[in-house]
């Protein structure tokens, strides 16, 4: 049965030139009304619009079935530029079919309604013959006006970018213009002419299309009657000469994405392209050299995170970094995280402070390696070429300096066991002497344990073992154990994991958690490593049941992250502990990062704090790691690019899998790459990057892989471990090898002569 649709739609006729028809639509076909032929439209409009005679708009078949759909268009003024008129809205059954030389639009001062009656039938046989007449020239410049729609329609917020983002702004929202059209017939067309692929134009939309155009219309201006090619000329020669040498040129917008890269993340060195960013903590200040040698590995930005340490330890890793810098001449910037509103395990009792030493052993308990001890003063830790197993700091810098290879050193452990290290290397370290020593037996050691030197004709000197660190404290956990959250400070430590009844207990101090969660709720612990489910709650206790957990069980310590993502939670923007952090962090580092960033308003709130504070200069990297931060990227890239900071993304892709499934990271990680490859921002690749070659010293092969795909990025991190002076060189390797190196060098298959 046919259903006869009518539509009614306001016009205003305009004398302008005589321009070609072109169509635009989002649902799945794209098509072309030849001139002189009638043209249906299927309109289900949002927007008000306004047409112009001479302009026309089309609608689409979806899956061979008529669906009314919205449109988006844009038809050229007398200036030859993009114009969009308030008339009125269409209705979502209104159907606009005009004809080129209908009287009833021929009176150039008034408002004309044109009503027409078509079946459905008779519409979905126009529109199939308009797909198959319709040629890739003109369907890509229906593209092209509905792109430059978009930056019409967005004309207003633009205008509120700051002068150096204009261009970058204007182009996102080009691409957000593309990415709104289903337009996979289009790619096929393409494709088939040998011309540009659609889904690789992103950092530069509108030349890329019209290139492509100009290249068609050439080609089809030598084949046909230059009488047919008039209208095609009109476009060419007025609408896109004007992108040919101007601010939208392919290689401009290229330079101005490298632009907006340098001027964030600082230059690069010795022809490379990506920089390597380090988080650095504690451990940067025990090690003299630490720094440098993450510098000279190929390091260009360190990180430091502030939800953890404090102000006193993070003046210290700025001021090595600065002076290693300084030293080697190679630049390297800070960048400093804010903790941002994210929810943590609190303080668990800290452990004793006893170290264990434990030599290699076989399947039957033999030794076959011992383990490897580092001896020195407390103020100079291992060299980073050196992965001993312990380190053990000496009181006495004199007592060091008198060791040689092959003594002996005997001690009695936490246990009262006796035990003995032999000296295998002596080494000379900034703050003096070090040694490496050889243990075959399991011992624990603690602080105030004495070493005393055996010597054949007398038993001296004595050293002392110093600064042993308390163990880290942490509740086991498996599947079917019942975990008890409840309301607790921050800052002070609970002694109480286990209740006498079995179950678990940890605490959190947010109030968020509480106030969010409902039964039946899944909840992640450590970035996903241990999951459960919400079985009761109340305004101080939540009661998990642990669903995933290793089958040993799997460790749960202090300042371990807490995921809900189920849970309608509402953070604030910036937590009281940010806004002080941010006020060393303007003073000591080259940029911030805005942790767990969910919407505008985070970022309305973190521009007047930089403002307040004059910190026009202060980088601002934005961190997506929730499904909203994802859903707003680009409303928040463009509420960004007010402030004239230098301003970037990290996808840490931790929290985001947990947040949004394991499954859809690989597709989320693509599409932030594009979206701000759209807005020419530079993008920091998170998490997990070689993770167990920093903490084994050996990669996967599916770490590998990984690496190499940070290539496509401006700047990959790594986080502390080990060995991760090593890893800093491998990924430096895998990033910077000159193209040459990196093609795998395949035989030439030599033909036989017949």
């Amino acid at each position: 049965m046919s259903v006869v649709t009518s539509l009614s739609i306001h016009v205003v006729t305009n004398p302008i030139p005589k321009l070609p028809h072109h169509a635009i639509q989002s649902t799945d076909f794209l098509g072309f009304v030849p001139k002189g032929k009638l043209i249906n439209a299927t309109l289900a409009c949002r927007f008000p619009v306004r047409v112009q005679v001479g302009v026309v708009q089309l609608f689409g078949l979806h899956r061979r079935k008529l669906k009314l759909k919205s449109l988006a268009f844009s038809v050229p003024n007398e200036n030859d530029q993009a114009e969009l008129c308030d008339s009125r809205t269409c209705t979502g059954d209104e159907i606009f079919v005009p004809f080129e030389n209908d009287e009833s639009l021929k009176d150039p001062d008034g408002e004309i309604v044109s009503s027409v009656l078509c079946s459905e039938a008779d519409l979905s046989r126009t529109v199939e013959h308009l797909g198959n007449e319709g040629s890739v020239v003109e369907k890509l410049k229906a593209v092209y006006l509905h792109v430059l729609a978009s930056e019409q329609w967005n004309a207003s917020r633009l205008k509120l970018c700051h002068r150096s983002y204009l261009v970058s702004a204007t182009n996102l929202i080009h691409y957000l213009a593309l990415r709104c059209l289903d337009i996979w017939q289009l790619k096929e067309d393409l494709t088939l002419v040998g011309l540009m692929n659609l889904e690789n134009i992103n950092s530069h939309v509108l030349p890329s299309l019209n290139a492509s155009i100009r290249l068609l219309e050439n080609l089809k201006s030598n084949s046909l009657n230059p009488k047919d090619c008039s209208s095609a000329g009109i476009f060419t020669q007025k609408r896109l000469d004007q992108q040919k040498d101007g601010k939208f040129a392919i290689q401009t917008m290229r330079k101005k994405a490298s632009s907006n890269s340098e001027f964030l993340l600082g230059c690069l060195r010795d022809d490379r392209t990506t920089h390597i960013m380090v988080t650095v903590g504690q451990e940067a200040t025990v090690n003299e050299t630490f720094i440098a040698d993450l510098i000279k590995a190929g390091t260009s930005i360190i990180r430091i995170n502030c939800a953890r340490g404090n102000p006193s330890i993070w003046s210290e890793i700025i001021k090595r970094v600065k002076e290693s810098s300084q030293m080697l001449e190679k630049p390297c910037r800070i960048l400093m995280d804010l903790a941002g509103p994210k929810l943590r395990t609190g303080k668990l009792k800290p452990g004793p402070s006893v170290i264990k030493i434990s030599p290699k052993k076989s399947a039957s308990g033999n030794v076959v390696f011992p383990a490897q001890v580092w001896l020195s003063h407390k103020e100079a830790g291992p060299p980073t070429h050196l992965s001993p197993d312990v380190a053990l700091f000496i009181d006495d810098q004199q007592f060091l300096s008198e060791l040689e290879i092959g003594d002996t050193l005997r001690f009695s452990d936490a246990r009262g066991k006796k035990r003995v290290l032999r000296i295998s290397r002596k080494l000379h370290v900034f703050s003096g002497t070090g040694c490496v020593a050889e243990c075959t037996r399991t011992a624990y050691v603690q602080s105030g344990t004495k070493l005393q030197l055996k010597e054949k004709k007398r038993r001296s000197p004595l050293g002392q073992v110093v600064d042993v660190p308390a163990t880290e404290p942490f509740i086991r956990l498996t599947v079917g154990d019942l975990l008890v959250i409840s309301r607790g400070s921050s800052s002070e430590p609970h002694g109480l994991p286990m209740s006498m009844s079995g179950t678990h207990k940890i605490t959190c101090s947010s109030g968020y958690l509480f106030d969010s969660v409902k039964p039946g709720e899944p909840i992640a612990f450590d970035d996903g490593k241990i999951w459960g489910v919400i079985q009761g709650t109340s305004i101080y206790e939540i009661v998990v049941s642990i669903t995933h957990a290793s089958p040993k069980g799997s460790k749960l310590g202090s300042d371990k992250s807490i995921n809900i993502p189920e849970s309608n939670i509402r953070f604030e923007g910036l937590t009281s502990k940010d806004l002080m952090d941010l006020e060393f962090v303007a003073a000591h580092a080259d940029m911030v990062g805005v942790s767990f960033v969910r919407d505008i308003r985070d970022i309305v709130l973190l521009r007047r704090e930089l403002e307040k504070r004059k910190l026009q200069n202060l980088g601002i990297i934005l961190k997506i790691e929730t499904k909203s931060g994802f859903e707003n990227l680009p409303l928040m890239l463009l509420e960004a690019m007010k402030s004239s900071n230098p301003l970037g993304v990290m996808i840490a892709r931790g929290d985001l899998a947990v947040e949004c499934g394991w499954e859809r990271l690989a597709d989320m990680q693509e599409e932030i790459l594009s979206l701000c490859g759209a807005a020419h921002i530079p993008v920091i690749w998170a998490t997990q990057v070689l993770e167990s070659l920093v903490k084994s010293g050996m990669p996967t092969r599916a770490e590998i892989t990984d690496a190499a795909h940070g290539r496509s990025v401006s700047c990959v991190m790594l986080n502390k471990g080990k060995h991760i002076v090593k890893a800093v060189s491998t990924l430096d390797s895998i990033l910077h090898s000159k193209s040459a190196e990196r093609k795998v060098e395949v035989k030439p298959i030599l033909l036989s002569s017949l």
